[in-house]
């Protein structure tokens, strides 16, 4: 998370700082200092804390301190960092805020397909504009020729009257595609339209008048559309990529549609169930209904219990999805993820990449990959991973913040860790464990028995080592937990 003050950019990751004239050179510890006023800005900070997380552990001379104080006002604008006599030292200049994330230009054709308007005159109908949309996002995804921006980030332009190119900016695209969706008894409307929105220029448009029926032939249309006209633009040969049917009970669709629009958003992902059930229970054969409701299956154990008879039923649920088609990308995850939580890392492994292969535009399997890659000791991959998740999915900030910060905590990049759990509104029992370990080893002795006792009470009865190996133990490696266990019985013991 970089920060902006002024005239200045304070980049964490790269633990450097930008001012007016280029990079600002920095020591580590004054670094650290700056970070920690920054981070609050309308506090003063009193010298034993600034001592306790710049130097943990260490026994310092006073006037260190003072020195590296010196040295920022020399660098900094002096009137930025105040003195508060008897207590400590206040941040003094211009409001920080987070600033907005560096894209680098994509090497590829960008896209944003923005939510199709409802025209029917019934909100009720928006399950089927918008799953509509999401079916021509999930089936462009698929060309790996293209960086696909994910439903949950173009999805907050939904209603607005958006400025074209505003747009573009803020999802770090070129290109954007609206539409809108009438439905009427068994006939569907569907009128669609392609800008290159950094030349405000319309490539294409088209509109459909045909039975409900159509809608999959419709969708192909579309999606085969845009993929020529883009592969035009980046002199890419594209070969057509004809979809199968994947139903022909379009009450079914229509139910699968409404679990789409409940499964995309984390706190109403498994209220998708119901209506799934009852799309494969109207069509046995239907595998992109199977492949969900055998991830919604798969991730009750994540949520709601620690049985592992939700990941062998989400198992057997995704086996039944790729009998019936083995390129349905969600089936491959849902048996990733499940394989990953019964620890058979190797298997998990094969199921995400080919779930990557099918669907590489899709943030959530690109985040699931991340997840394993952490369990199997390889944080750095996962950073990597992960942001090429966001990159994809810029506006779906919560659940990142919590699987960057396990990711980061495995690489023991604290500081960094607890930046992330600081932006959630609420931190989940698996990471608040993780929490306890960065505060620890960041010598925050009382923040860590602090979020200590917030686990213990959500966990009444249980005891530490019973808590970590139900929330964290899926490391490959058993020194991770080993460690983990260690710093909180030490907290314990020492209370």
């Amino acid at each position: 998370m970089d920060l902006e003050f002024g005239d200045y950019r304070l980049k964490r990751g790269e633990r450097r700082l930008l001012g007016p004239n280029g990079p600002v050179e920095l020591s580590a510890r004054s670094f650290d200092i700056l970070a920690m006023l920054l981070d609050r800005p309308d506090e003063v900070i009193g010298k034993t804390e600034l001592f306790d997380t710049v130097w943990p552990g260490l026994v310092v001379e006073d006037n260190t301190l003072q020195v590296h104080i010196s040295a920022l006002r020399k660098l900094l604008p002096a009137e930025m960092i105040a003195t508060v006599h008897g207590r400590g030292y206040k941040y003094a200049g211009p409001r920080p805020f987070v600033a907005a994330a560096e894209t680098a230009p994509p090497s590829k054709p960008s896209i944003a397909i923005l939510p199709f308007d409802n025209m029917s005159g019934d909100p009720e109908q928006d399950y089927f504009s918008d799953g509509i949309t999401e079916d021509i996002i999930a089936e462009l995804g698929k060309f790996k020729e293209f960086l696909v921006i994910a439903r949950n980030s173009s999805f907050q332009f939904r209603g607005k009257a958006n400025d074209l190119a505003e747009v573009a900016k803020n999802l770090g695209v070129q290109y954007v595609v609206e539409g809108s969706v009438r439905k009427m008894k068994n006939r569907v409307r569907i009128t669609v339209q392609l800008t290159d929105a950094s030349a405000m220029a319309h490539i294409w448009g088209e509109h459909y008048d045909r039975e409900l029926d159509d809608i999959f032939a419709i969708q192909d249309e579309v999606t085969h559309m845009i993929a020529a006209r883009l592969a035009r633009q980046a002199r890419t040969a594209i070969a057509s990529r004809a979809r199968a049917r994947p139903t022909s009970n379009m009450s079914a669709y229509e139910f699968y549609l409404r679990a789409l629009q409940l499964a995309a958003v984390y706190e109403t992902a498994l209220e998708a169930e119901p209506f799934l059930r009852q799309a494969v229970k109207l069509d046995p054969q239907f595998a992109a209904a199977h492949a969900m409701l055998g991830f919604v299956e798969s991730i009750k154990f994540y949520w709601i219990s620690t049985n592992p008879g939700h990941l062998h039923s989400g198992l057997q649920i995704a086996g039944t999805a790729l009998q019936l088609d083995p390129d349905e990308a969600y089936g491959h995850l849902a048996s990733g993820f499940a394989l990953l939580y019964l620890r058979q890392f190797r298997q998990s492994e094969i199921s995400l990449d080919r779930a990557v292969a099918l669907n590489p535009n899709d943030p959530f399997i690109l985040s699931i990959r991340a997840i394993h890659l952490n369990y199997t000791d390889r944080p750095d991959e996962a950073l990597v991973e992960i942001d090429e998740a966001q990159r994809r999915d810029p506006y779906a900030v919560g659940w990142y913040d919590d699987f960057r910060g396990i990711i980061l905590t495995t690489a023991g990049r604290y500081r960094e860790a607890t930046a992330c759990y600081a932006k959630m509104a609420s931190v989940p029992p698996w990471s608040l464990i993780r929490l306890i370990v960065c505060h620890s080893e960041l010598g925050e002795v009382r923040q860590a028995r602090d979020v200590l006792a917030r686990v213990k009470a959500h966990f009444p009865g249980l005891g530490l080592d019973e808590i970590v190996e139900t929330e964290v133990d899926y490391y490959a490696d058993p020194a991770v937990c080993s460690r983990y266990r260690e710093i909180l019985h030490r907290l314990e013991d020492e209370e």
